[in-house]
């Protein structure tokens, strides 16, 4: 079955349109060329840009340069009431500060300590699935806070504090506009931004509720009674260089940051993998055998088919369709120009369904990972959780509870589609414009 993906604008727009169009959807928005393109510059009144597929940029962008490329300060227009400087948005210094004390918790060794957290929530998840025709969106983003509520704070779900936080964020997920207008506007830095009244509204309440955990642990910590999970592990990390560990101020900035990406995120990617699991029962079968050699963290390398389902998800519905980085400094891209302050593209829902890097690139195929043709198509252009040295922490974290939930979801249920096939839509992450909808089948002991 061939997934779908909305359809993209055809011929040139006025900037009105442009601007409505990408306000409703972004994905919808572009035009059909970009999955063929290695490169397409756009300039309007507003804002100059280059959208780079060619794998030779991505690769100059975020490897082998990317000081000369930082993170767009346009990206903080939408995300600061809520993201406050956590290590999503800060470039330099500042950001090499805080990926120092961030980066170990996520080692392997302290991931395994994680999976017992993961499988839990998991667990949990499936005792929490009806039967029958479900939106399964909502109850696979309940599953991944759950998950980081239980290796972050050592607390489950249903925790009072823990369930009032997933509330606020998912109301800020309502709330916030698929692109706020300040990212586009050129603006001077003194000049007040605009949020709406209900984006502001939810981010103060998702913060006031994140300082709440940070003051208990904080104080748990003087005491000598925090448990040994990820949040004792960042407040407790000193920085090797100079010695300093993250204020509870700051520590507010990045628990906010890995609630954000560690259950939006992976929330989407798993309902987008149920969905393309429903309408392939061949590999929903493949999954479900898998799922009894599940034990521990060690394990999970036996689940080969179950991780290539998983991966094939994220090439499909990346769940960050776009990243933007900005040039600090004149450059050439396949010998055009790109002026200081451009804005550079980069863009996973294009790149991992380019025609010229993948065979069948629409189609669900969890088989061509296993392939030589799959893994260098992979190589050039496979980046979910982006690449080099601003790679997401938590990508360990996400493989492991993405392959963890859809072993235990598969091995309890029967998977078919829905009565709606669903319609991708970019808001903070890759969403069912109208949910996604599956039906679930509860499957009989053998």
């Amino acid at each position: 079955m061939i997934p779908p993906r909305p359809e993209t604008a055809k011929g040139r727009a006025s900037l009105l349109r442009y601007i409505r169009g990408f306000r409703r959807d972004l994905l919808s928005a572009l035009p059909e060329r970009l999955y063929r393109a290695w490169m397409a510059e756009y300039r309007n009144p507003l804002i100059h840009s280059f959208f780079c597929n060619d794998p030779e940029l991505v690769r100059l962008i975020l490897q082998q340069r990317p000081g000369d490329f930082p993170k767009s300060n346009r990206l903080r227009e939408g995300l600061t009431p809520l993201l406050g400087k956590s290590v999503f948005v800060t470039n330099g210094p500042e950001w090499a500060f805080q990926r120092r004390i961030i980066d170990p918790a996520f080692e392997g060794g302290r991931l395994r300590e994680a999976f017992h957290a993961i499988d839990d929530a998991a667990r949990a998840l499936v005792g929490h699935l009806p039967q029958g025709q479900v939106d399964i969106e909502p109850l696979t983003s309940l599953g991944t806070a759950d998950a980081i509520f239980r290796a972050m704070f050592s607390m489950p779900i249903e925790h009072d504090l823990a369930a009032r936080v997933f509330a606020a964020f998912r109301a800020h997920q309502d709330a916030q506009p698929i692109v706020n207008l300040a990212a586009l506007l050129p603006l001077p830095d003194w000049m007040p931004r605009w949020h709406s009244a209900r984006t502001r509204r939810s981010a103060a309440e998702i913060r006031g509720l994140i300082d709440t955990l940070v003051q208990r642990r904080a104080k748990a910590i003087r005491d000598g009674t925090a448990p040994d999970d990820l949040a004792t592990r960042i407040m407790t990390t000193p920085d090797p260089d100079s010695g300093r560990c993250f204020t509870e101020a700051e520590m507010v900035d990045q628990i906010a940051i890995f609630f954000l990406a560690g259950h939006e995120t992976s929330a989407s990617s798993i309902a987008w993998a149920l969905w393309l699991l429903a309408s392939n029962p061949d590999w929903q079968d493949r999954v479900a055998a898998e799922a009894a050699a599940l034990t521990d963290l060690a394990s999970l390398s036996r689940l080969r088919a179950t991780r290539a389902v998983y991966r094939e998800a994220l090439r499909l519905y990346p769940p960050v369709p776009m990243m933007v980085r900005e040039a600090a400094q004149d450059a050439r891209f396949r010998n055009r120009r790109v002026p200081r302050g451009a804005q550079l593209v980069l863009s996973p829902w294009h790149l991992h369904r380019h025609q010229r890097l993948w065979d069948r690139p629409d189609e669900f195929d969890p088989g061509r990972w296993a392939s030589p043709e799959g893994k260098a198509s992979a190589r050039d252009a496979f980046i979910p959780f982006s690449a080099g040295p601003r790679v997401c922490p938590g990508a360990g974290f996400a493989m492991i509870e993405g392959v963890t939930m859809l072993a235990r979801i598969c091995a309890a249920f029967r998977l078919s589609p829905g009565d709606t096939p669903p319609v991708p839509v970019a808001r903070l992450t890759v969403r069912g414009r109208d949910g996604i909808l599956i039906r679930l089948e509860r499957r009989r002991p053998e």
